[in-house]
């Protein structure tokens, strides 16, 4: 089993670092589809769970004077992990236990269930209220990679440096381990969450749904499949594809773990907004990625958009506009946390710069 891949974390610690100690209503998740050109009506044994990088990480890290952003995300997914191993166990059928696991476990940076588990701090809960959110949040989108990967989307032979899914359990039980994932994903949450008001789990479970249907993820999903090819699609469109296709679960993932915390409407409506431009963000550098990295350094197929003539940041505004982009989604970001006591904030503001300096 592959690892958690810290490994390119070194290099840029050091830039998020330094940028962090420089630093001393309602909305509507969603923008709607009306005003774009495409038709949404048909498209289509037992192992200890890996950390191995805790082990390899490299020496010499970046100095914070305030924050060991290293060590927190370390700490964090070495938690996220055995919790994730804990709560998805190998039993029967065990084929489709095994190719749960298989993904849901084959490493990762985690930063989606390391959001939620940093928001629901920031606005002083504790990390074992929303510890089982930010495991459904990872199983979901695990599920999301599974399927993503299928033959019939993307069809790509590798994922965080091995092999797919469905080429080590063929096409059929890829997708029932899926759509096993999602749904435990719900019962997890409902079931496990400890310390928490029913409301607040209900409200919490609400947003999940939310964010991942076909007002979500998989509207931007499938706009995004009903793009390739299409000429004279302009910067709007791209944005709604990514705010849903990818920013959705880094939203959710935020926005669960302020409710669950006990944040405020007006906590987690900041919040919501903080964390819808470092998705934009995560999106914005993976394009940049995708063309500048290989596929060993990716973990995953390199050029990928650029073959299938998919619609991305660098298509439309070239490399050097979409890091100029990439830094104004940032401070963007920073700014929405700037009401909130500094020291709590510090992980979702080195989360930012680690999305908006990553490796891979």
């Amino acid at each position: 089993m592959s690892c958690v891949n810290l490994a390119a974390w070194t290099q840029t610690c050091s830039i998020f670092n330094q940028a962090s100690s420089r630093r001393s209503n309602k909305t509507q998740p969603f923008r709607t589809l009306k005003t774009l050109p495409v038709s949404l009506a048909s498209q289509r044994p037992r192992r200890p769970v890996s950390i191995s990088a805790v082990q390899t990480l490299e020496e010499n890290p970046a100095p914070s004077p305030t924050f060991d952003f290293k060590s927190y995300m370390i700490q964090k997914a070495s938690t996220v992990n055995q919790a994730l191993d804990a709560a998805v166990s190998l039993k029967d059928p065990v084929k489709i236990h095994e190719s749960m696991r298989y993904s849901l476990l084959a490493g990762g940076k985690r930063v989606r269930p390391v959001l939620c588990l940093a928001a629901c701090d920031l606005v002083g809960g504790h990390e074992s209220m929303a510890m089982p959110a930010a495991c459904s949040i990872e199983m979901i989108h695990t599920m999301s990679l599974i399927h993503d990967d299928l033959p019939c989307m993307d069809n790509d032979p590798l994922r965080r440096g091995k092999p797919t899914n469905h080429t080590i359990y063929g096409e059929d039980v890829a997708v029932l381990a899926g759509d096993a994932l999602l749904a435990y994903a719900f019962e997890h949450i409902a079931v496990c969450t400890k310390g928490v008001s029913p409301a607040r789990i209900v409200r919490a479970i609400a947003e999940l749904a939310k964010y991942i249907g076909a007002d979500g993820l998989v509207a931007g999903q499938v706009v995004d499949i009903n793009s390739e090819g299409q000429k004279d699609l302009g910067i709007e469109h791209l944005e709604f594809i990514h705010e849903h296709k990818t920013a959705a679960l880094l939203e959710a993932a935020v926005v669960i773990g302020a409710i669950l915390g006990g944040g405020t409407d007006n906590e987690v409506e900041k919040l919501r907004t903080f964390a819808r431009c470092i998705g934009l963000l995560f999106q914005v550098v993976d394009d940049i990625l995708d063309l500048t990295k290989s596929s060993k350094e990716l973990g995953k197929t390199a050029g990928k958009d650029l073959v299938a003539d998919k619609l991305t940041y660098p298509k439309l505004l070239g490399i050097e506009e979409s890091k100029k982009l990439a830094d104004k989604l940032n401070k963007d970001a920073q700014q929405q946390l700037s009401e909130f006591d500094q020291e709590k904030a510090a992980p979702l503001i080195a989360l930012a710069n680690y999305i908006a300096h990553r490796q891979n």
